[in-house]
This record gives structure tokens, sequence and C-alpha cells, in this order.
């Protein structure tokens, strides 16, 4: 493939025509991502916390939030078809053009939800509208990640992609930060009736205003040089291009490899945050529990913005495996002890465990961006790292909640069975070490491969 225009490990550079600076590009997938993904975190979090209540009213508390977080696991299943839709045309056409649709359909469905009515109004129909707008969500959502991380990853140099594609990383850290922020400071300010009543919408319609802002930011920025370099190239051969059979006839061994990755990180992330919630609120909590744990996570998210670019740095300098290794080794050894700090109702050993349970989650979430980018030919790129990372979603996000619940039991004293689900987070560690172990490395390598096109180099 030609590299005319920018030679591997070279500096994306802002005087090169048509190409953008690369400071502007992360800042676009930034915001973008966060915007993105405070929609989704969003409605995990009111899942937790008002959902079970709100659209599943004749159930059992505990009954309520697993229903709940049955809408909000449906969520994840709509991701690997949003991965395949928009990898494909993002491997077609651009990424660009996806990345703003992904945007726009996000924002439309979660405006939606600040907008449904409750069971008490329109009955069976409020639990169908809830789970019909998490399914939009879900399918914009699969489609965002992977053009966010390949915008940043083909524009940057290849000795500093972890660096760079990090920082849409950081963004889903910035959206929960976001999300978690507002709801912290409803709960703060408003009664429980208050936010159950009317509250929980404002966090909903208020994405209307991050959405503009993001589109506003993406529209600004140009193509991934590197795709329109693949995309001449496919052109000029006159080539029938069909991502998906490409990736599923070249690349098995990637997609299973991303996959295996994915389960101790998706994991781990929803038990430091969403099943925390859950755990203090439900069963172990008492008046005022959802506020501190609400603060924790608020604390988290911001260590963890700020840590996700440092360990993507590091990962320049010491490889992406050996980053991996350390953060599925460390959430395992984690999970023993996250729910006894929990259960202590002590303030600042709740905040030490999210935050501990985040900084070693972003051991493994720093360096993945650019380690699924540099597993796929860039004629693929889009849909192959999509359809790893999304996939593994259903297995892994959408079913943690539930499985946790489920492995809690009907625990109301806070000890009880905490330790099965320390077990489900070993297993899943186990996974990720077995996947990492066949993975190669791929730190400093050029993006500037396709076996699509079997004369690119």
């Amino acid at each position: 493939m030609s590299t005319s225009t920018q030679s591997p490990g070279s500096p994306a550079s802002a005087t090169e025509p048509g190409q953008t600076n690369i400071v502007k590009v992360v800042f676009a997938s930034l915001i973008g991502t966060a915007v993105e993904w405070y929609d989704f975190f969003l409605y995990g979090s009111a899942a937790a916390l008002v959902f079970g209540k709100l659209f599943f009213p004749d159930s059992e508390p505990a009954t309520a939030t697993m229903l709940a977080f049955g809408t909000y696991a449906l969520g994840f299943v709509a991701r690997p078809l949003g991965g395949v839709v928009f990898g494909h045309f993002g491997d077609r056409v651009g990424r660009k053009k996806m990345l703003v649709v992904s945007l726009l359909l996000m924002g439309i469905a979660t405006f939606a939800i600040g907008l449904l009515p409750t069971y008490a109004t329109i009955g069976i129909g409020a639990p169908l509208l809830l789970l019909l707008c998490r399914l939009v969500q879900g399918f914009a959502v699969g489609g965002e990640w992977g053009g966010a991380v390949l915008m940043a990853a083909e524009h940057g140099s290849d000795h500093q992609r972890g660096f760079w594609s990090s920082w849409p990383q950081a963004g889903v850290a910035l959206g929960n930060l976001f999300a978690t922020g507002v709801l912290w400071v409803l709960a703060a300010v408003q009664s429980d009736d208050a936010f159950n009543a009317w509250g929980w919408r404002i966090p909903f319609l208020l994405s209307a205003v991050l959405v503009i802002i993001g589109l506003w930011v993406r529209l600004s920025i140009e193509e991934s040089p590197v795709f329109k370099e693949a995309q001449a190239e496919i052109d000029a051969k006159d080539k029938k291009h069909v991502p998906i059979l490409e990736v599923i006839k070249l690349y098995p061994r990637e997609v299973f490899v991303a996959m295996g990755m994915r389960m101790a990180e998706n994991i781990s992330y929803y038990l430091f945050t969403v099943i925390s919630i859950t755990f203090l609120t439900t069963y172990v909590g008492t008046t005022g529990d959802k506020g501190i744990i609400l603060k924790a996570l608020l604390i988290g998210a911001v260590v963890h913005f700020i840590t996700i670019p440092l360990i993507g740095a590091l990962s320049d300098r010491v490889g992406r495996r050996p980053l991996y290794v350390i953060g599925a080794v460390g959430v395992a050894a984690w999970s023993w002890v996250f729910f006894d700090l929990i259960t202590s109702k002590d303030e600042s050993k709740i905040i030490l465990a999210v935050v501990v349970g985040l900084v070693l989650h972003a051991f493994m979430y720093a360096p993945q961006a650019a380690f699924f980018s540099e597993l796929f030919g860039t004629s693929v790129r889009y849909t192959g790292a999509s359809v790893g990372y999304q996939l593994a979603s259903i297995f892994a996000g959408a079913l943690a909640p539930i499985i946790a619940i489920k492995l809690l039991g009907a625990a109301t004293n806070g000890d009880t069975n905490v330790h099965y689900v320390a077990v489900y987070m070993t297993i899943a560690s186990v996974i990720t070490l077995v996947a990492v172990y066949f993975a190669k490395e791929t730190a400093k390598s050029s993006l500037r491969h396709d076996r699509v096109l079997p004369d690119a180099h």
C-alpha cells in the first residue's frame, strides 16, 4: 500500500494537505465518545437506582432491579449488530461519516428516554418503549467505539499510538464522570421522592446539549489518511469488498483473541461501577448510601480519566501485553476484597474500593484501543475491531450485572454470596490471560498492512 501521505512512524501533521492535526482528531474522538458513553452509562445508573421501581413496579425490589438490568443487557445484544453495520460502511465510505451517524442515533434515543411515560401511566407499553430506546442506544454505541479509536490510531504515529488511542478510551471515563456527576448533584439537592417522580429525567434530556457539541467538533475533522490510502487501492483494483466476510475468512483468530481479552476488562468495569451501586443501595443500603456510592464513582471516574492516557503512553514503551496481564491479574485479586470494603459502609473504604478497581481496569483498557487496531488490516479494521469488541460485550458487560445479582441471591446483610461474584471475576480473568498468551505483541507496528490487499506493506 502506498505510504506517500505519511511514512510509518512519523507524526501526523496539520501542515500536510487534507490531514487534520492529531490533537484535534483526538479531541474530537474524546468529546464524541464521552457524549455517547454519558448516554450509555446513564441508563445503567438509572437502571440500578430507579428504573426497577418506575417500569417494573409489581415485582420484588431485587427482581425489579434484575428486570431493569434485563433491558440494560439487551442494549449490549444490539452492539455487535451496530458494530457490523457501522463497521461495514466505515470500511467502505469512511470512519468520520459513521461517527456522526452513531452520535445522532445515540442522542435521539437518550433524549427520548427522558420523555418516556412510566408503567403507572401506560402500563406494559412503558417497559417496551424503554427497551426500544435501549436497543437503539446499543446499536449506536456498537458503531461508536471502533470509529473513534481508529480515527485516533490512524492519524497518529506508530510509536505514540498507545498514547493517542487511549484518549477515546478516556472519553468513556469522562462520559461516566458526566453521568455520575449529574446523578450525584441531583441526589444531593433532591429528595428520593422528587428524584423518582421527575428528577431522573433531567440527565437524559441534558444529553441533547452534549450531542450538539459533539457533532460540531466531529464535523470539523478530516477522514483518516490510512483509510483513504486503502480505499484508493481497493478502488484501483476494482475489488469487491465485503468487510465482514473478509474478517471471518482472514481474521478469525484475531476476533477470538479480542473477545477473550475483553472478558476481564468488561466485566470488571461493570463490577466496579454499576454493580457496586446496586450492591450498596439494594443489599446493604441505608439512608444516604446512594450519595456515598455516587461520590465514590465520581472520584473513581476522575482518577480513571487521568490514569488511562498515562498507561496508554506506558504501553508504547513496554508493550501492550505486559500491562494487560497486570490488569487481568489485578482485577481478579481485587474482586476478593472489593465487596468487603463496600459492605463496611465506611466512605473512605468505599472510595478506595472503586478507585483501585478502576485503576487496575485501566491497565487493560488503556492499551486496548491500539492493541485491537493493530490486529486487523486497514480495509477491514473498523469491522474487525468492532465485531471482536462488541461480541464480547454480550457475554461480558451485558450479563455481568444479571449474573452478579443472581450470584448475590437474596442477601440482605451485605456479606452473603459475595465470594461467588469474586469467583466469577476470577474465571473471566483467566479467560483474558489465555487470550493475551495467544496474542502477538503489536506495539510500534505499522497500521499500513492488509491481508485483503496482499501486496500492501
